[in-house]
Protein backbone atom coordinates (compact mmCIF):
# COMPACT_ATOMS: atom_id res chain seq x y z
CA UNK A 1 0.00 0.00 0.00
CA UNK A 2 3.26 2.66 1.02
CA UNK A 3 4.72 1.60 -2.54
CA UNK A 4 1.51 2.78 -4.43
CA UNK A 5 1.32 5.66 -2.35
CA UNK A 6 4.97 6.79 -3.59
CA UNK A 7 3.98 5.56 -6.91
CA UNK A 8 0.89 7.61 -6.98
CA UNK A 9 2.97 11.04 -5.76
CA UNK A 10 5.81 10.08 -8.42
CA UNK A 11 3.54 10.01 -11.27
CA UNK A 12 1.51 12.93 -9.78
CA UNK A 13 4.58 14.71 -10.08
CA UNK A 14 5.95 13.39 -13.97
CA UNK A 15 2.31 14.49 -15.28
CA UNK A 16 2.74 18.23 -13.77
CA UNK A 17 6.79 18.71 -14.70
CA UNK A 18 6.60 20.03 -18.26
CA UNK A 19 9.52 22.30 -19.58
CA UNK A 20 7.75 24.19 -22.02
CA UNK A 21 4.68 25.17 -19.92
CA UNK A 22 4.10 28.22 -18.04
CA UNK A 23 1.65 28.20 -14.78
CA UNK A 24 -0.15 31.65 -15.13
CA UNK A 25 -2.57 32.52 -12.07
CA UNK A 26 -6.02 34.19 -12.16
CA UNK A 27 -7.09 37.44 -10.65
CA UNK A 28 -10.23 36.13 -10.82
CA UNK A 29 -11.91 33.73 -13.67
CA UNK A 30 -11.98 36.76 -16.38
CA UNK A 31 -8.57 37.83 -15.55
CA UNK A 32 -5.08 36.96 -15.33
CA UNK A 33 -3.18 38.35 -12.69
CA UNK A 34 0.08 39.87 -13.84
CA UNK A 35 2.64 41.45 -11.86
CA UNK A 36 5.14 43.49 -14.56
CA UNK A 37 5.51 45.33 -17.64
CA UNK A 38 7.89 44.18 -20.37
CA UNK A 39 10.90 46.06 -21.18
CA UNK A 40 11.00 44.68 -24.84
CA UNK A 41 9.60 47.56 -26.94
CA UNK A 42 8.02 44.73 -29.08
CA UNK A 43 6.23 42.55 -26.97
CA UNK A 44 2.87 42.36 -27.66
CA UNK A 45 3.47 44.51 -31.49
CA UNK A 46 4.79 42.63 -33.50
CA UNK A 47 3.92 39.14 -34.61
CA UNK A 48 7.43 38.19 -33.83
CA UNK A 49 7.26 38.44 -30.16
CA UNK A 50 3.58 37.94 -29.60
CA UNK A 51 1.73 37.70 -26.24
CA UNK A 52 1.78 33.70 -25.44
CA UNK A 53 -1.53 33.01 -23.48
CA UNK A 54 -1.86 29.47 -24.22
CA UNK A 55 -5.28 27.55 -23.28
CA UNK A 56 -6.24 26.14 -26.85
CA UNK A 57 -5.34 22.07 -25.96
CA UNK A 58 -7.77 22.85 -22.40
CA UNK A 59 -10.23 24.61 -25.06
CA UNK A 60 -9.63 27.97 -23.25
CA UNK A 61 -7.70 29.47 -25.87
CA UNK A 62 -10.28 32.38 -26.81
CA UNK A 63 -11.13 33.12 -22.69
CA UNK A 64 -7.25 32.60 -22.55
CA UNK A 65 -6.80 35.96 -24.35
CA UNK A 66 -9.56 38.00 -22.34
CA UNK A 67 -8.07 37.51 -19.74
CA UNK A 68 -4.82 38.77 -20.54
CA UNK A 69 -6.73 41.46 -21.96
CA UNK A 70 -8.80 42.25 -18.76
CA UNK A 71 -5.58 42.49 -16.64
CA UNK A 72 -4.24 45.87 -18.98
CA UNK A 73 -4.96 49.17 -18.44
CA UNK A 74 -3.84 52.09 -20.33
CA UNK A 75 -1.09 54.19 -19.10
CA UNK A 76 -2.30 55.67 -16.70
CA UNK A 77 -4.36 53.04 -15.25
CA UNK A 78 -7.41 53.95 -17.57
CA UNK A 79 -10.26 51.39 -18.57
CA UNK A 80 -9.17 49.72 -21.73
CA UNK A 81 -11.62 48.43 -24.98
CA UNK A 82 -10.88 45.73 -27.16
CA UNK A 83 -11.91 43.88 -30.25
CA UNK A 84 -10.58 40.95 -32.22
CA UNK A 85 -9.73 42.38 -35.71
CA UNK A 86 -8.83 38.82 -36.76
CA UNK A 87 -6.33 36.13 -37.25
CA UNK A 88 -3.02 37.16 -39.12
CA UNK A 89 1.03 35.91 -39.23
CA UNK A 90 1.20 32.13 -39.65
CA UNK A 91 3.52 31.10 -36.82
CA UNK A 92 5.49 27.67 -36.07
CA UNK A 93 4.78 25.68 -33.23
CA UNK A 94 4.38 22.32 -31.59
CA UNK A 95 1.33 22.71 -30.17
CA UNK A 96 -0.87 22.92 -33.92
CA UNK A 97 -4.13 21.09 -32.97
CA UNK A 98 -3.81 19.93 -36.97
CA UNK A 99 -0.66 18.68 -36.90
CA UNK A 100 0.88 20.94 -39.83
CA UNK A 101 3.34 22.12 -37.18
CA UNK A 102 2.11 26.26 -37.70
CA UNK A 103 -0.68 28.22 -35.95
CA UNK A 104 -2.24 31.79 -36.53
CA UNK A 105 -2.05 34.61 -34.10
CA UNK A 106 -4.69 36.91 -33.21
CA UNK A 107 -4.86 40.51 -33.58
CA UNK A 108 -6.91 42.54 -30.80
CA UNK A 109 -7.72 46.07 -31.81
CA UNK A 110 -7.04 48.07 -27.92
CA UNK A 111 -8.20 51.18 -26.94
CA UNK A 112 -8.69 53.85 -24.27
CA UNK A 113 -10.21 57.40 -23.03
CA UNK A 114 -8.19 59.89 -24.36
CA UNK A 115 -6.37 57.60 -27.08
CA UNK A 116 -7.05 58.74 -30.64
CA UNK A 117 -6.48 55.37 -32.38
CA UNK A 118 -6.29 51.95 -31.38
CA UNK A 119 -3.49 49.86 -31.09
CA UNK A 120 -2.72 46.29 -32.33
CA UNK A 121 -1.67 43.25 -29.68
CA UNK A 122 -0.68 40.18 -31.37
CA UNK A 123 -1.92 36.83 -29.35
CA UNK A 124 -0.95 33.23 -29.58
CA UNK A 125 -3.21 31.15 -27.58
CA UNK A 126 -1.33 28.14 -29.07
CA UNK A 127 1.79 28.46 -26.63
CA UNK A 128 2.23 29.42 -23.18
CA UNK A 129 4.80 32.17 -21.90
CA UNK A 130 5.43 34.03 -19.18
CA UNK A 131 2.68 37.20 -19.11
CA UNK A 132 3.64 40.74 -18.82
CA UNK A 133 1.91 44.32 -19.91
CA UNK A 134 3.09 45.30 -22.95
CA UNK A 135 5.40 48.50 -22.95
CA UNK A 136 2.79 51.64 -22.82
CA UNK A 137 0.45 49.99 -20.75
CA UNK A 138 -0.08 49.28 -16.64
CA UNK A 139 -1.43 46.66 -14.70
CA UNK A 140 -5.48 46.86 -14.58
CA UNK A 141 -5.85 47.26 -10.58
Amino acid sequence: MKHLFYAGIFLFLCACSSSNKQTTTLKNSTTFRLTEISKDTNYGYSEKKPVEVGGVSEQSGPMNERRYLNALAGPNGEQISYFRAGSCCPIKSNNDPFGFGSVMLDIYRVTWEGKKDTVSIYINMYDSGELKAPVGFTIKK
